[in-house]
Formats: C-alpha cells, sequence, structure tokens
C-alpha cells in the first residue's frame, strides 16, 4: 500500500515536470523567434532565460525518481536527500538567473538603449505570463499534495519567469508607443530581480538546513513530546531529537518507566509511543525509541 502511494506520488510529480518541460520547449522556440522578428532584445534575453528552465526541469525530475526510492543496502535510510539536493541546485539557478538579468538590466540603464519593438513582442509576453503563472499554479498544487520540496522550488522557477515576462511587457510596450521610455524595460526588470534572488535565497538556505540536520521547529519538537507523554506508563519523555530527510522526519528519544516492569511490558510502552507518533504527527516516517527506568538523574518532578 506504501509503495503504491509513493509511486502515484512520482507520477503525479512527473506529469506536471512533463507539462513544464513542453511548455518550457515551446516558449524558447517562440520567445527567440519573436524576440528577433520583433527587434526586442528584451524578449530575446527571455527566451534565453527560459533555456535554464530546461535544466530546471530535468533535475527535479531527478530528485523525484531517485530521491523517492525507499531503502536499500547502500541507503539504509532511504534517498530523500537526492531531492533535496535537486531542489538546491533548483535554487542556485534562481540566484545566478537573477544576477544575470540584474546584470543586463544595469547595462541597458547605463547605455540608455533606444529600440522599438514590433507589436509581436507584446503578444508574446502577455501569453507567456499567462502560461507560466497557471503552469505555478498547477505545479504548486501537486507539490503541496505529494509534499515535494524539489517540486516546489520549480513552481517558484515557474513564477520567477512570469514575472520576467511582466518587465519584458512593461518594456517593450513602453519602447513600442514610446522609444524614449525604453529604459522602462531595464527598470522593471531590475525590480523583479530582487524577488527572482530572494526565492532562490530561500530555496538554497532551507535545503542547506536540511542537509546540515537541521532541527525541525520547535513546534513539531513540543508535539513529539507532548504525543509521547500522553501514552500510559510514560513517566517523563526527554533527549527528543529529531531532523528532516525530504519530506519525512526522523526521530529519536527517551522515555521514563517504571523500573520495575519486565522487559516486554517496557517494549509495549515504546512501541505504542512510536505508534502514535507515526499516525498523529504528520511526516514522521522512522521513529527510535529509548526505554529509561526512573532513577535519581530522570525521576520527574
Amino acid at each position: 500500500m506504501e509503495n503504491s502511494t509513493f509511486k502515484r506520488e512520482i507520477a503525479s510529480g512527473l506529469k506536471a515536470t512533463w507539462v513544464g518541460l513542453i511548455l518550457n520547449i515551446a516558449l524558447v522556440i517562440v520567445k527567440v523567434w519573436a524576440g528577433i522578428v520583433g527587434r526586442s532584445q528584451a524578449l530575446l534575453a527571455d527566451g534565453i532565460h527560459s533555456l535554464s528552465d530546461l535544466f530546471s526541469d530535468f533535475v527535479v525530475m531527478l530528485g523525484l525518481k531517485w530521491g523517492r526510492r525507499g531503502e536499500d543496502e547502500d541507503h539504509h535510510f532511504g534517498h530523500a536527500r537526492i531531492e533535496t539536493l535537486s531542489s538546491m541546485i533548483v535554487g542556485i539557478l534562481l540566484l545566478v538567473t537573477a544576477l544575470g538579468l540584474a546584470y543586463n538590466a544595469i547595462q541597458g540603464i547605463y547605455r540608455h538603449d533606444q529600440v522599438t519593438p514590433g507589436r509581436i513582442t507584446i503578444y508574446v509576453a502577455i501569453a507567456s505570463i499567462v502560461l507560466k503563472e497557471g503552469l505555478y499554479w498547477y505545479t504548486r498544487r501537486v507539490a503541496e499534495r505529494i509534499r515535494s520540496l524539489a517540486l516546489i522550488a520549480n513552481a517558484w522557477h515557474h513564477r520567477t519567469d512570469a514575472l520576467s515576462s511582466v518587465a519584458v511587457l512593461i518594456g517593450v510596450t513602453a519602447a513600442h508607443f514610446n522609444p524614449a521610455w525604453a529604459v522602462a524595460d531595464s527598470i522593471a526588470a531590475l525590480a523583479v530581480t530582487w524577488f527572482i534572488a530572494r526565492v532562490g535565497l530561500d530555496l538554497i538556505w532551507r535545503a542547506f538546513k536540511e542537509v546540515a540536520d537541521t532541527a525541525p521547529d520547535k513546534k513539531v519538537l513540543d508535539q513529539l513530546s507532548v504525543q509521547a507523554a500522553e501514552v500510559d506508563g510514560v513517566r517523563q519523555v526527554h533527549d527528543v531529537r529529531a531532523r528532516h530527510s525530504g519530506t519525512q522526519i526522523f526521530v529519536e528519544m527517551h522515555i521514563v518507566v517504571d523500573p520495575s516492569l519486565t522487559v516486554y511490558n517496557g517494549h509495549k510502552i515504546a512501541a505504542t509511543v512510536k505508534y502514535r507518533l507515526l499516525n498523529e504527527i504528520p511526516d514522521v516516517t522512522r521513529v527510535i525509541i529509548h526505554v529509561d527506568p526512573v532513577s535519581k538523574d530522570n525521576v520527574p518532578k
């Protein structure tokens, strides 16, 4: 049952990524063609920028296909970190893209470029905004349903493309109707790069925290302690540790029980705690319980 659920999640994630990949290929072709025919450097650059989406899609596919595999002889804790790594790569791509767009925008402002784009560039920019924003919402819904950080990263990549196209639309529209306003393209693009850079940095930071085994939020840790303490026979809970691995949370904790209990009964209490944590707290998939007898060092106050 669990394997079939994973297979459905992977299939949904791959489908969303394939849709984005096919749409990105079409947009690259159309943007480059319209940029050349319509004499718009901004749209041509946007088309070249869209090439990074193709690499991003391939990275996400790799993360979904390999990152959601279960345990094997060489990976005792599964392959979830592959998906984390893929989301970090997408974040780096966003950051590099933002720096490149910022550089081009500053260059355009400095040179006071005067370009008169054709009307076709306006239509293509509008179509790109609509399609990429729609792709963002579609990919994000799938990502939230299967809890995929890599797919969420790719969804934000789609949105940053839509925002880049907004800057292009402002620029080509202004330049088309009044060549003296051509610098508006560069100014708008420069403003958008800040948003793109923030998203990229956020994705990199989140992935880095996971690779560094940063603990979940205190709220999650408190919830783990509370759920364990409510099990009959548990006198105290201490040394609660947890870390993320992809969408999963691995937990390790100590519980204090009556020292007169048999090993069997102590193990039974631990099994109950484990079952409760796995079923009551989302994303918890692995729990290790250490059973300690009541002593002067851990007696509840």
